[in-house]
């Protein structure tokens, strides 16, 4: 896929407050400091679309962008930031599960993962969640420029492990870098072929 155009949309702090679901949409989440928006960045090949911030936790809403005028990118708040109280917790948690409940439109959930780290509980919780409320996700490993191929290798070997302790196979995933741009052909790929059969 081409990205010929990419316009942020709107901003809004209310899942009922989202854009009509007349378009296809695909969200993107994951830990804070996952490094969400420079992979959005890097998907659209636009370095200022997605705000990107030294702080931890900076997304605090649900933010659409407008991608070629017939599909949404979703930017959702990143999760387990430490300094985050437990009421906030509470509060995104049943903000996101009010999201993810009512979006007919919501085609496919990017779980966003850094390569660099051994299996967190939280992110295995949260895919969890996705399988609970039924819906589909691709987990996307991102930062793997920041290891060797040695250990980028042993690194997905033991999270694969990981997750079919519980899991009966290995969610679909894919392997990205938003500084070197790998990865972001297949994930637009996969969009492609997601739109083509939307709504049939």
């Amino acid at each position: 896929m081409l990205i010929k155009s990419a316009e942020f949309f709107g901003s809004v702090a209310d899942y009922k407050k989202c854009p009509k679901p007349e378009l296809p949409e695909y969200a993107f989440i994951g830990r804070s400091n996952v490094g969400k928006s420079s992979l959005i960045n890097a998907i659209c090949n636009n370095s200022k679309l997605a705000k990107t911030s030294s702080t931890p936790g900076k997304t605090q809403t649900i933010n659409h962008f407008l991608i070629n005028k017939n599909w949404y990118l979703v930017d959702l708040p990143g999760y387990g930031y430490a300094k985050s109280s437990k009421m906030l917790r509470e509060k995104w948690y049943d903000f996101i599960l009010g999201y993810f409940e009512n979006r007919e439109n919501l085609v496919c959930t990017f779980v966003l993962i850094d390569s660099r780290l051994a299996p967190q509980q939280i992110d295995l919780d949260f895919m969890a969640l996705l399988v609970e409320t039924e819906i589909p996700f691709v987990i996307v490993f991102t930062k793997t420029d920041k290891l060797s191929q040695a250990d980028l290798g042993k690194n997905l070997r033991f999270y694969k492990k990981k997750m079919l302790e519980t899991w009966e196979e290995m969610p679909q995933n894919i392997l990205t870098s938003a500084e070197k741009k790998r990865g972001m052909d297949q994930v637009l790929d996969l969009i492609d072929e997601l739109n083509a059969s939307y709504g049939k």
